[in-house]
């Protein structure tokens, strides 16, 4: 495969995954409707901290470890549990905010959960939707990139990866800013439950397909 080509199928295949809607995206329009476009760049910057090293990881040999049964195991298990339990604390969390600025806390109820960049951080090393797309999806990118240009096709890929998890990410916290905005406050706060919701859904997800 030549260059060019290889770009378009990253660019492609890059789309199946940044595209839906998962916890991250969920979680950065949460906190997109406070911070805005900045909060959707931190969340991306939180995403790649995690992302890079695994791609980097995987193309050193990774992935042969965790093809044994009992690595593998162990690994889902451990990132399925704490990873759903994580998502429901989130939800939770963002419920209660919700609910407490409602009944007039003026906004000091609102979810503490401040950092997008550990939003970033947490919502991509403990999503196993995140992990097993690397390891089935993102695995074939990796093993194109390694024939093409060994470590330098690593960082051509990431590269031509990574620009649309940002531009997702920051526009998706860019319009839900402008929202909340249209919404108003009660709107907002609603919004703010049914987010909640959702993360409490991936979290449950997360754990039964686990356990």
């Amino acid at each position: 495969m030549d260059i060019p080509n290889f770009i378009f199928t990253v660019v492609l295949v890059t789309a199946s995954g940044a595209l839906a809607p998962g916890p991250l995206f969920f979680a950065t329009v949460s906190h997109g409707t406070r911070s805005g476009a900045k909060g959707g760049l931190w969340v991306s910057v939180g995403h790649t901290i995690v992302e890079f090293p695994l791609v980097l990881l995987l193309a050193s040999g990774l992935l042969t470890a965790y093809n044994q049964p009992d690595v593998q195991f162990v690994a889902q298990l451990v990132v399925g549990v704490a990873g759903g339990t994580a998502l429901l604390v989130f939800g939770a969390l963002q419920i209660r905010g919700a609910l407490r600025a409602k009944a007039g806390d003026s906004g000091s109820g609102e979810v503490k959960l401040r950092s997008p960049l550990l939003l970033g951080l947490g919502l991509s090393g403990l999503n196993p939707f995140f992990i097993v797309w690397w390891l089935t999806v993102g695995t074939k990118l990796i093993l194109e990139a390694l024939a093409l240009a060994s470590l330098a096709g690593i960082v051509l890929m990431y590269v031509f990866h990574v620009w649309m998890d940002y531009a997702w990410l920051i526009l998706t916290a860019h319009f839900a800013r402008m929202g909340r905005d249209l919404v108003g406050t009660r709107g907002y706060r609603v919004l703010m439950v049914f987010f909640g919701a959702i993360l409490i859904y991936f979290g449950l997800t997360f754990l039964l397909s686990t356990l």
